[in-house]
């Protein structure tokens, strides 16, 4: 059971010793937890608005509604950066502004920079959405976002590390209660995975490359991407149930050594696991297994915590049918514990080979978004409205409604798509009785899905009504707030200068070899240990970042030094100017959240898309565009088995009419926008000093090398019974990036190329 000082402390936020000395009067700044409560509950209905809309998009194309800036490739990041950083993260500072003044004894460190962290936050969502559907996009999933708003994000986060370290130093509470270390190693941890997966070479304002390219930016991008979920969607959610649900249960956390065994684990093996996500592809099968191993360890600490999460409801499971903020937190812990026991199990070789690339991925991220994430935050905010506007709830029985409908869309949701998920996988893999595959047209595993797409819908929609009563719900409480917000003051004395470990019961006893022992046993069973950390923030935290730093170091060293891990293709050479151009179209228009770049070598693959990737084959790529998901087939090898330029320009005008019942929306602009080629100098000049073999003169004559290519491209779409001009159109240079895919692991024809001489004399290379 838990220690008795901590447990009180979950709930009543008393002293843990008494106050001694002067007593100084404080008062805590709940204008910033209303400021981000509002946030919080706006943003989340515009990140489920998109995330409706892209739904639709994949039941019927029709909803791209024809614009460039609305197609589902610009959208899904928007939808994806809304939910994370927007929704949860807003969510994420309300818990932690809220309940660490009051877990501390003392007010915010700062609250200029409290606000400061507010309004840039704000800002850099703003920029998001201003700049994702407009194609600025540095195309590493959940990591989409520009090196300029990179850059602010890191200046907020460090914001809001020295506004929360600031008010750890000058606490009035000496013992830093759980909810207070999952806070700690979320700001750790989230600024090494952000700094070190995004850094860049930038080729323009709002244009850059990865300095990372291939396998290894591959491995970034996963330690990353995995890692964000785990300390931007976990751990400070943990922090927030440690602190709520007791709060709202008006008892004890259940356990207060299985918190230090839940907290410790997951900081320590959470961060080895992101290799998980490319099994079977190019990177090492060394590093893939590791991140499987520590995925299936993850799964007892994980459940540990929910364990300790739902125990703590002893005692209190009379009031949760009556109650809706209990129901949010029960239902989100359930689902905690579900995707928890979900993930490890998708990490294992065998299952992932089946469910990765489809929708079964999907399932299980929503599941954890809307489960786990979306109701410990509408549980929060149901038990903070009344608190923080100083005035009951407008409408209670709204609260339960919203409960109601959030928790049938949710079912829908993932039920369809869990469905969906099998379907893709069992028909991509199956063959015939005469050692064929059994459904050869990709359509053919799209058109069955549709009607579940449609549930989807459905139940994305009821998601989203929820969020609008909730938003209703607070907007009448904040109408009915009093006309000034009463401001309690408090009283705590200041802590002592020095730290002394708290007395051990036995200390008393003769000092021999069996009473020391027994004592040493004592202290390490009822982690005495910990609760001497507990009350030294500096060790706390270097602790942390030691967990995190060495975990994430044994994985990355290894592969950025084994040089046999990617062993160079002498026959892959860098993308010419023209190509390197498409591959920009290519990321502005999304096309790797719908397409996969990665044949794994396994059977179905290699006999539905060609020969299996190499690592040597992306040494040139920054970033990397290997995908992790098949809504439209693998792209690896298109150029060898697609090399008329025209049918590319008929599927970009309307897919249908080469591939009848597509859902890939219409790319028409490409048709009508002009091709250009201002950045190219700068481009390459990035690509350059990251490593990529282009000469100087190469980079002088690239406008030339890249109109003559687009010229020899056009001309065979004349050829081929296409339209006229489209050397001069934005689709030439798509065309030309996808035409290249796959051909220079072994070169059946020349390629498509042109060279500066040939383009001046008006002949052929």
């Amino acid at each position: 059971m838990s220690s008795p000082a901590t447990s009180t402390r979950a709930f009543t936020d008393a002293p843990d010793r008494p106050a001694t000395g002067v007593l100084e009067r404080f008062s805590y700044d709940d204008a910033i937890a209303r400021m981000f409560m509002i946030a919080t509950v706006v943003w989340g209905i515009v990140g489920l608005l998109v995330g409706v809309l892209i739904a639709a998009q994949l039941a019927d194309p029709r909803f791209n509604l024809g614009l460039e800036w609305t197609s589902f490739g610009r959208l899904r990041p928007l939808h994806t950066n809304a939910v994370i950083f927007a929704f949860a993260g807003n969510g994420v500072f309300l818990a932690v502004y809220y309940s660490t003044q009051r877990l501390l004894k003392t007010r915010m460190f700062s609250d200029f920079l409290s606000r400061l962290h507010f309004w840039c936050w704000q800002l850099i969502i703003v920029s998001a959405a201003l700049t994702l559907p407009f194609g600025a996009t540095q195309g590493k999933e959940y990591a989409e976002l520009e090196w300029p708003i990179d850059i602010a994000v890191v200046f907020t986060w460090v914001v809001f590390a020295v506004n929360l370290f600031g008010t750890i130093a000058k606490r009035r509470e000496r013992h830093l209660y759980v909810a207070i270390w999952f806070y700690i190693a979320t700001v750790v941890a989230i600024a090494v995975l952000y700094i070190f997966n995004n850094l860049v070479v930038p080729a323009g304002w709002l244009h850059s490359y990865s300095i990372y390219a291939g396998t290894q930016d591959a491995f970034m991008q996963w330690w990353y991407g995995h890692n964000a979920v785990a300390f931007f969607l976990t751990t400070p959610f943990l922090g927030l149930m440690y602190y709520f649900l007791p709060k709202a249960a008006e008892r004890p956390v259940f356990s207060y050594r299985l918190s230090i065994v839940h907290f410790w684990t997951i900081v320590f093996l959470y961060v080895w696991a992101g290799p998980h996500h490319l099994h079977y592809t190019a990177l090492p099968a060394w590093a893939s297994t590791l991140g499987m191993l520590f995925s299936i360890m993850l799964w007892m600490p994980s459940w540990g915590g929910m364990i300790n999460g739902l125990l703590t409801l002893r005692g209190a499971w009379h009031r949760v049918p009556t109650d809706p903020v209990l129901k949010f937190f029960v239902v989100a812990i359930t689902f905690y514990g579900m995707s928890t026991f979900e993930g490890p199990l998708l990490s294992v070789k065998s299952v992932n080979a089946l469910s990765h690339y489809t929708d079964w991925t999907i399932a299980h991220v929503h599941a954890g978004a809307l489960g786990w994430v979306g109701f410990m935050i509408f549980g929060m905010v149901y038990w903070l409205a009344p608190r923080l506007f100083q005035t009951p709830l407008a409408k209670p029985k709204w609260a339960t409604t919203h409960f109601w409908i959030a928790t049938i869309g949710i079912l829908l949701y993932i039920i369809a798509i869990y469905w969906t998920g099998l379907t893709q996988g069992l028909m991509w893999r199956a063959f015939d009785s005469q050692g064929q595959l059994q459904y050869p047209d990709w359509l053919e595993s799209i058109t069955p899905l549709i009607p579940f797409y449609w549930i989807r819908v459905v139940g994305g929609s009821l998601y989203l009504f929820g969020a609008l009563m909730c938003g209703l719900n607070l907007l009448l409480t904040w109408n009915a707030r009093p006309k000034v917000y009463e401001i309690p003051v408090y009283e705590a004395a200041r802590l002592n200068a020095t730290y002394r470990e708290p007395a051990i019961a036995g200390s008393t006893l003769p000092k021999n070899s069996v009473v020391e022992f027994a004592r040493t046993l004592d202290v390490f069973s009822q982690m005495r240990w910990h609760r001497k950390w507990e009350g030294l923030a500096t060790l706390f935290t270097v602790l942390v970042a030691v967990a995190i730093v060495t975990a994430s170091l044994f994985e990355i060293v290894p592969l950025f030094l084994r040089k046999g891990d990617t062993v160079r293709i002498d026959s892959v050479t860098p993308y010419t100017p023209l190509e390197l151009v498409g591959r920009d179209v290519y990321i502005s228009e999304g096309c790797m959240n719908c397409h996969s770049q990665m044949i794994r070598p396994l059977r179905a693959e290699i006999e539905r898309y060609g020969e299996y990737s190499k690592p040597g084959e992306f040494v040139n790529d920054h970033p990397f565009l290997w995908g992790s998901r098949r809504i439209g087939p693998d792209l690896a090898r298109v150029g060898r088995k697609l090399p008329s330029p025209n049918w590319h320009v008929r599927h970009f005008n309307n897919p249908t009419d080469t591939s009848p019942g597509s859902i890939m929306p219409r790319y028409t602009h490409l048709l009508e926008k002009p091709l250009d080629l201002g950045e190219l100098t700068a481009s390459l000049k990035a690509m350059q000093t990251l490593g990529v073999e282009y000469t100087n003169a190469e980079i002088e004559n690239a406008s030339i090398t890249a109109r003559a290519q687009a010229k020899l491209i056009a001309d065979i779409v004349v050829v081929e019974g296409g339209p006229t001009g489209v050397e001069e159109r934005k689709v030439v240079a798509l065309i030309a990036y996808l035409m290249r895919l796959g051909t220079d692991i072994s070169k059946p024809t020349a390629p498509i190329v042109a060279t500066p001489t040939a383009a001046a004399t008006g002949g052929t290379p």
